[in-house]
């Protein structure tokens, strides 16, 4: 019996099927195909798709839990400062909890100096910077972001390594090396045209715009760089000059008071 179900499965001719004490071909096969279909399943499954959000961004709402791949890069020219911008129309409370009305141009005013401390700040210290921006955003992954992109790799990795050792208006500094070249790429062009419908919580950056005279201050320096060190000082006295001129003139030493206070303002709450 056990002979003649041999021949017959060697024929390709057996009746016993599934009870037969011989092992079939065709089950030889299948159970082949299973395991070579497991094994392409456990190393497919360790690989991961890059999120374009992240190599667009370089940041993504999901972070760590996000299902695709964030690939932090090991060098770049720029770095991200994550959340130190604070808004004040955000933040700007009374002590019962309403919201305190900050004007445009106090808005203004808190924002060129806000950037120009931390522009002035990364020249300075680390190397020349091609270009800084600011996201507007609300959402947590992009809230307060600065994005800073060096001339020199070499100066955005020396930065990194520092800045993550300081602090910034009471709070550490946590920086790291971003994947941002391309900033057309990672703006919200509906935001640009002012036609976003996400509003704060879009998903690509909402770039705060500085004052055209600080623009010409902090980029039109490079033309004649050999004219020594930028003064904080002097220019935030220009602007503020400008600024009381442009509102009527009058108040006497307004400026110079106001001036004042900024200045006790950041050597209480630990600035750069």
């Amino acid at each position: 019996m056990l002979l003649f179900s041999k021949l017959d499965h060697l024929m390709e001719s057996c009746t016993f099927h599934l009870f037969c004490i011989w092992v079939h071909e065709c089950e030889l096969m299948y159970l082949a195909s299973c395991a070579f279909q497991d094994c392409l399943a456990s190393y497919f499954s360790s690989f991961r798709v890059n999120c374009s959000f992240y190599f667009k961004i370089g940041a993504c709402r999901h972070g760590d839990r996000c299902s695709r791949l964030h690939n932090k890069p090991t060098f770049s020219q720029t770095i991200v400062i994550q959340n130190i911008y604070r808004n004040p129309q955000n933040s700007a409370q009374t002590a019962d909890g309403s919201h305190c009305a900050v004007s445009d141009v106090e808005m203004q005013e808190h924002y060129d100096e806000f950037f120009e401390e931390v522009f002035t700040e990364m020249e300075e210290k680390y190397g020349e910077v091609e270009e800084m921006n600011v996201c507007d955003n609300l959402g947590d992954h992009l809230v307060g972001n600065v994005y800073v992109k060096f001339r020199r790799e070499e100066d955005a990795e020396k930065a990194v390594m520092d800045l993550n050792n300081r602090w910034f208006n009471g709070q550490p500094i946590h920086a790291e090396l971003s994947p941002v070249t391309d900033f057309r790429e990672a703006c919200c062009r509906q935001y640009e045209m002012g036609e976003c419908t996400r509003g704060g919580f879009c998903n690509f950056m909402h770039l705060k715009p500085i004052s055209r005279e600080l623009r010409r201050e902090l980029y039109g320096r490079r033309r004649k760089r050999g004219g020594g060190h930028h003064s904080r000082s002097r220019s935030r006295e220009r602007r503020s000059r400008s600024r009381d001129r442009g509102r009527g003139g009058g108040g006497g030493g307004g400026g110079r008071d106001r001036e004042r206070r900024r200045s006790r303002d950041r050597e209480r709450s630990g600035r750069f």
